[in-house]
């Protein structure tokens, strides 16, 4: 085993790595950027390393820095995670050069597989069927427009090089082709530095359905099983299964063997995951999508319901056994010694705002509560103080629960939910929730598009009476008069008047829309909750700051100036100003000052966490003020533009 491995990777990836290590007795380097100089994961390693700025390109994709902190501080390996580099042939090949093992696969394997059109190639002529789709690599714009008519609508468009949903696009309508070629080339070239797309047919109502393989350097592959990742929102995976309710044994066993064969078709070593799309009504029918050369976000879910041999269920853990093979170990089971046991569910804690559309969210973490116990596990890289920031992924954390049957690990897991706190950042834990209580959910009879076609049922913009009570709580208490002794009586926030009637105290609280609230029910506070009593029924909260949170959900609960509102209003008169939905980067001004423009046409691209929003104009007009360039960073709700209304729109239609 080595002594000194650094990890390339940062967060609750990281950290993950570092436990590992840690129980093993391996000494571990951490790698940090300037935005991540106090993050967890530096203060859980042995010893950490500053590579660069905050940009990833220049510290954590810096490939010449990374392996300068190896040489500094000793590391004989390095562990690339499971994101930035982990997947990288280039990165791969480089550790070696350097006189470093790369713990993963080699680097003609994760090449070969990190080409979308090749490993189809490679796969299917190993035996193993694939998604029909287009064929060759460096298609035009023209020829995979033509590739995906003539396969049929609708389609998929992916890049060839990525991974993890990012830059691909479900296209419909072949009208609308070319612009979802455009951006998908777009993304793919800032997510992965190559633009390289392909074409497949789109399975209606499909799941997706992914085999973890294990494989050792001695011609040893073994398959651990199936994990279900339907549960997908803009193609990401959000919540993860193992086993799928919907393979019996016999197409376990089937999509096993052909997880097995595509792994040795690349001269695998290593964990890996080989994904499929299975349609919903006919699970024997399943296609190769593609092989992540790296350990997954979702392993979580295979370690704890993995049995070896006559081992209890749980007691796998996957970075030691890319540690071990890495080292030169011979896996020591076959695939007879694997059985599955229980089950287990995870969900991804992401930073993002359900009520703004999903946008991804930033701040500072105020409060924080990770659940714990008896069947449950939390993957973080979270700490009280925590900046979260526009330039990396979202995903802050993994919540896991495991129970002897499904249900039971649904119910851990939604109680699991309940008890997390992440005050001072929007996150999705509520609506994972509440989307792990919809009846399909609950019932097994999932697909890649149920979140899509039921994510309306499951945000609410409203924010309920009872959190405006609690901030209005906690501003009471803070009126209230400190000290013993005489109280003057106007310092009292009770509402009395001399000589008249008492009027009750009111507050000017902003959500989303400003409120004037005045509390009525009863109150109890402590430092870090406020429980109320509501017409009868207690409600309870966490706080921190102007952050009210419950079950999952948070609320930024601020004070409303309404004359101060008004003045700042007034600016654009007349006018309509489109501001940044999220904190992010600018990437595409299309106008200039003085451009007319038309209702609905794109205008702007804002972009953060590897995520694109297209800002467009919300009625045909004249670009009166662009505050912005390429390459701007912008705060939510910044004014990006100002589009002044055309004078007589009917006018102008006829």
């Amino acid at each position: 085993m080595f002594d000194t491995v650094l990890v390339a990777n940062r967060g609750e990836i990281a950290v993950r790595v570092i436990r590992t290590l840690r129980s093993l007795g391996v000494r571990s380097v951490a790698v940090f950027s300037d935005a991540d100089a106090d993050a967890r994961h530096v203060r859980e390693a042995d010893t950490a390393v500053r590579i660069g700025p905050a940009p990833a390109a220049e510290s954590y994709l810096s490939v010449e820095r990374l392996l300068e902190a190896a040489a500094r501080t000793g590391a004989q390996a390095v562990h690339p995670g499971y994101g930035f580099l982990a997947e990288n042939a280039g990165f791969a090949r480089a550790c070696a050069d350097a006189g470093l093992v790369f713990i993963g696969p080699p680097a003609e394997a994760i090449s070969l597989m990190g080409d979308k059109i090749r490993a189809k190639e490679t796969v299917r002529a190993a035996g193993v069927p694939v998604v029909p789709g287009s064929s060759g690599s460096g298609l035009s714009d023209d020829q995979l427009a033509d590739a995906a008519r003539e396969i049929g609508m609708p389609v998929l468009l992916k890049p060839s090089a990525g991974g993890g949903g990012k830059g691909m696009r479900l296209v419909r309508d072949a009208e609308r082709l070319a612009d979802e070629i455009g951006a998908a080339r777009r993304e793919a070239r800032a997510s992965f530095g190559d633009d390289t797309l392909l074409v497949e047919r789109w399975v209606d109502r499909p799941r997706h359905i992914e085999i973890q393989v294990l494989a050792d350097g001695h011609g040893n592959v073994v398959h651990l099983g199936e994990r279900e990742c339907s549960l997908q929102r803009r193609h990401q995976k959000i919540i993860e299964e193992a086993p799928s309710v919907l393979l019996d044994e016999e197409t376990r066993a089937a999509m096993g063997e052909a997880a097995v064969q595509a792994a040795r078709s690349c001269g695998y070593r290593g964990a890996g995951t080989v994904e499929f799309i299975v349609p919903g009504g006919d699970p024997s029918s399943y296609y190769f999508m593609e092989m992540n050369t790296r350990l997954q976000v979702e392993h979580p879910v295979t370690e704890l319901v993995v049995s070896i041999a006559a081992g209890a269920a749980g007691g796998l853990d996957l970075v030691e056994w890319q540690l071990r093979v890495a080292a030169g170990e011979q896996l020591p089971y076959k695939q007879g010694d694997i059985t599955l046991t229980g089950h287990a569910i995870e969900a991804r804690v992401c930073a993002e705002d359900p009520a703004r559309g999903f946008l991804p969210s930033g701040g500072t973490v105020l409060r924080l509560r990770e659940p714990e116990g008896d069947g449950i596990r939390t993957d973080s890289g979270l700490s009280e103080g925590t900046e979260v920031g526009s330039l990396y992924d979202p995903m802050l954390s993994k919540v896991i629960a495991y129970g002897p049957d499904r249900q039971t690990a649904i119910r851990k897991l939604r109680a699991a939910l309940a008890e997390t706190v992440t005050l001072g950042v929007q996150t999705n834990a509520g609506f994972l929730r509440r989307l792990l209580g919809h009846p399909a959910v609950v019932a097994g009879e999932l697909d890649t598009g149920l979140v899509e076609r039921e994510v309306d049922g499951l945000v609410s913009t409203d924010v309920p009476e009872e959190v405006y009570e609690a901030a209005a709580a906690v501003r009471l208490a803070a009126l209230e008069p400190r000290g013993e002794g005489w109280t003057d009586p106007f310092s009292v926030p009770s509402g009395w008047r001399l000589g008249g009637t008492p009027r009750p105290v009111g507050f000017h609280l902003r959500v989303q829309d400003p409120v004037e609230y005045v509390p009525r029910g009863s109150h109890a506070l402590t430092d870090d909750t406020v429980c109320v009593t509501l017409d009868g029924v207690r409600h309870t909260f966490h706080r921190a700051a102007d952050w009210i949170g419950r079950d999952g959900d948070a609320w930024q609960v601020r004070d409303h100036d309404p004359v101060a509102a008004s003045l700042t209003g007034a600016r654009h008169a007349g006018a309509d100003s489109l501001t940044a939905p999220m904190p992010g980067t600018v990437t595409v001004v299309k106008v200039a000052v003085g451009d007319e423009v038309s209702a609905g046409q794109s205008l702007l691209v804002v972009e953060a966490m590897k995520m694109e929003h297209v800002i467009s104009a919300p009625h045909a007009g004249t670009v009166a003020e662009l505050d912005v360039t390429p390459g701007t960073t912008v705060a939510m709700d910044q004014v990006l533009a100002v589009i002044t209304p055309v004078e007589h729109p009917a006018e102008e239609e006829k």
